[in-house]
């Protein structure tokens, strides 16, 4: 899976320095972007050279362990599974001491710019290719298939 690192800021956190809630699906969102620039394409050049805008389905998150304020967490990405208009990324969230703080997914449907579903085009479809694949945990908790 994707690795991606970083602190847990002041605005992050709720008035008793744990992260807030809302803020794990945001680094869901930016372990799915760094993933995706690390196999050579940004979110933004996927939207520009693929044409065609990922939004989100589905969203699920669950939590096991809280982050702290200034806290290094660790955000792993890969792809649970590939639909024809669909892909559900999974993620996992671990503390600074390896601790599994949360576990989840995000499902996306490939659209074009009308909203229109579809198949990813080349561009997007040789970057999923490359992607690193979930691992058998978040394969258990959030793979539809049996």
């Amino acid at each position: 899976m994707h690795r991606f690192e970083l602190r847990v800021r002041y605005a992050d956190t709720d008035q008793m320095g744990w992260a807030y809630y809302g803020q794990y699906m945001r680094w869901f969102e930016i372990g799915r972007a760094e993933m995706m620039r690390t196999l050579g394409m940004s979110y933004a050049e996927v939207e520009k050279k693929a044409g065609v805008l990922l939004p989100v389905l589905d969203a699920r998150c669950r939590y096991f362990h809280g982050a702290r304020y200034d806290e290094r967490i660790t955000i792993e990405t890969g792809v649970l599974e590939q639909g024809r208009a669909t892909i559900r990324f999974g993620y996992r969230v671990l503390g600074e001491d390896g601790a599994r703080c949360a576990l989840g997914y995000t499902e996306h449907c490939v659209v074009t710019r009308e909203a229109k579903p579809v198949r990813p085009p080349a561009p997007l479809a040789a970057l999923l290719e490359r992607a690193p694949r979930a691992d058998e945990e978040l394969q258990r908790e959030f793979s539809r298939r049996p």
